[in-house]
């Protein structure tokens, strides 16, 4: 790798590679949602001590908590089996291939943003299956209403990163400019 030289509205890097202005912004998205997401996973991990610590309430409606999620979203196809496990980041790396290929295609600057958020948020889920065998997850909403408890799913960054990234597809689809069919 080397250093990229500009030309127009792109840079040619030294492994070959080119980034155009409208390709940045999404490349910008992925890496922020990935790193706000490891981060914030090995803080609790290894700084906080979220294990030791347990559940931690910090408003009447949010606790941080310490889930391992073996299965995909929601909790969808539990399996502590290495077979499955591998099977699991197969698919997910595929989708990351094909969703890059998309955000390369893309023709309006949301679309871009919210298909490099969808990246950043499965190649973070993807390092802790990768790293710990499950997806940490530890953010959990919760209501009360007429003294009955409703929780929604744990969650993390990349979760977050992957809806928020999804909305914006929807939004641009409905509302924005024509966007490039998916591969």
């Amino acid at each position: 790798m080397g250093p990229c030289v500009r030309r127009n509205d792109s840079a040619l890097c030294g492994n070959g590679l080119v980034m155009t202005s409208q390709l940045r912004p999404g490349v910008i998205a992925a890496v922020v949602a990935l790193v706000l997401d490891q981060v914030s996973k090995l803080w609790l991990l290894f700084v906080f001590d979220l294990a030791r610590r347990g559940a931690v309430k910090l408003t009447p409606f949010f606790d941080v908590v310490l889930a391992w999620n073996v299965g995909i979203s929601f909790g969808w196809f539990q399996s502590d089996s290495q077979v499955a496990q591998l099977a699991l980041m197969a698919i997910k790396a595929v989708a990351v291939i094909v969703l890059a290929i998309w955000m390369a295609r893309s023709r309006t600057r949301l679309a871009t943003i919210a298909l490099g958020l969808i990246i950043g948020g499965a190649i973070g889920n993807a390092i802790d299956r990768f790293a710990y065998g499950a997806v940490l997850d530890f953010a959990l909403l919760h209501v009360e209403i007429g003294g009955k408890p409703f929780n929604w799913y744990v969650f993390n960054v990349a979760d977050v990163a992957i809806v928020a990234g999804v909305a914006a597809l929807l939004y641009d689809s409905f509302l924005g400019e024509p966007a490039a069919k998916a591969p």
